[in-house]
Order: C-alpha cells, then sequence, then structure tokens
C-alpha cells in the first residue's frame, strides 16, 4: 500500500520504491525517454515566469503529487521537486519543463533508494546548509538538514525560510535554529531507547 519496498540481508535494510517509480513513469509517458544525468540544471532558477503561457495545473498537480511521495526514499530528489512544488498555483510550459526533467532523471535512477548497515555506529550527527535570496520572486532562502544515527539517515528537512534574510549568514543562522531545535527533540526521543549523546557533531 504504501509503494516501499524493503529488502533484509544480513548486512542492513534497503528501502526503495523502484515498482512505484516504474508506474509513474508508465502513467505519465515516460517509460520510454531518454535519461538524464541529474534532476535539474545546474543554478537553475525558477520563476513565477508572468510572461509565459498558462497551462492547464490538473495533469501537473498529479505529477508533482506523485513525485513529491517518491521522496520517501529518494533524498536527492527532494530540492528539485519542491522547487517545482512551490508554482502549482500558476504554471507556465516553463514549470512543467523542470518537471519533466526529474522524470527523465528518475527513468535513469529507479533502482535507488536508503541503505541502512547493520553494523554501524550510534553516534548521533547533523548536517545543514541554506541559501541566500535562492527564490526569484521572494527573495526567501531555503534550509535543508539532515540527521545520522551513524551512518543511517533518520531524519531530513527541506523547507522555504519564512523570511528574506538580510544576509547569507542570518539564512545560516536560521537554518542552524532549526537544526538545532530537530536535533534537541530526537536527543530526548534517543534517551528513551537508552541511548545518550553528550556531543552532537553539527556540520554547515
Amino acid at each position: 500500500f504504501l509503494g516501499l519496498q524493503i529488502s533484509q540481508s544480513p548486512r542492513g535494510i534497503f528501502i526503495n520504491q523502484s515498482k512505484y517509480a516504474l508506474e509513474s513513469l508508465n502513467k505519465y509517458d515516460f517509460e520510454s525517454c531518454d535519461p538524464v544525468d541529474t534532476s535539474m540544471v545546474e543554478k537553475s532558477k525558477l520563476d513565477e515566469d508572468k510572461e509565459g503561457k498558462a497551462i492547464d495545473p490538473l495533469h501537473y498537480h498529479g505529477m508533482i503529487g506523485t513525485l513529491l511521495y517518491r521522496t520517501t526514499s529518494r533524498l536527492d530528489l527532494q530540492f528539485a521537486i519542491r522547487m517545482c512544488a512551490w508554482y502549482q498555483a500558476r504554471l507556465t510550459e516553463k514549470h512543467v519543463h523542470a518537471v519533466k526533467m526529474i522524470f527523465r532523471y528518475l527513468r535513469g535512477t529507479v533502482n535507488q533508494g536508503l541503505w541502512y548497515l547493520k553494523d554501524s555506529s550510534v553516534a548521533l550527527t547533523t548536517f545543514a546548509d541554506a541559501d541566500h535570496a535562492g527564490c526569484q520572486d521572494t527573495r526567501r532562502g531555503t534550509s535543508g538538514s539532515l540527521q545520522f544515527l551513524g551512518e543511517r539517515i533518520i531524519s531530513w528537512s527541506l523547507k522555504k525560510q519564512k523570511n528574506a534574510a538580510i544576509s547569507s549568514t542570518k539564512a545560516e543562522y536560521i537554518t542552524l535554529s532549526g537544526c538545532c531545535a530537530q536535533i534537541l527533540w530526537m536527543r530526548s526521543q534517543l534517551t528513551d531507547y537508552g541511548l545518550g549523546f553528550n556531543k552532537i557533531p553539527m556540520y554547515y
């Protein structure tokens, strides 16, 4: 029902959604498309495209919804999909082209997923990053963070910041604040399982 495939082995657990991905590619006629090496062109900047030709949003909304669910096991798709999702109110051909590129990337990476190694440390580590004024329309930045237990990713977040930051430093601090809140909550939860953490490395 969830569309997840879970494979267990002596070395660990692998989670992916290859079956769901293939069904999605067939549904939107991408099963025979030429794959590409990236989900978004480097330095790609989507905007409202007020001069662009508006299109029927129904088909686009379905494609975005399908891709958003795919991020359950594909974190590398998150940024490109979220950026496309921010422009669902008024769609143009530019936005559709960006979504099609994500499907073409998915076509060549159907079998990728999450690997959880059995023998790994239980050190809690977090990574955080932000861009400054990345949104072309509001100049708001985007915050992203990842939390690992040993080599296993257990939590992640990607969202647009609520306000435009006046500098890249402030954008980073906004991201770090949210990341710290997540880490403190996770440490509290993991303590209930008998895991204690005096130091939690944070990289940004």
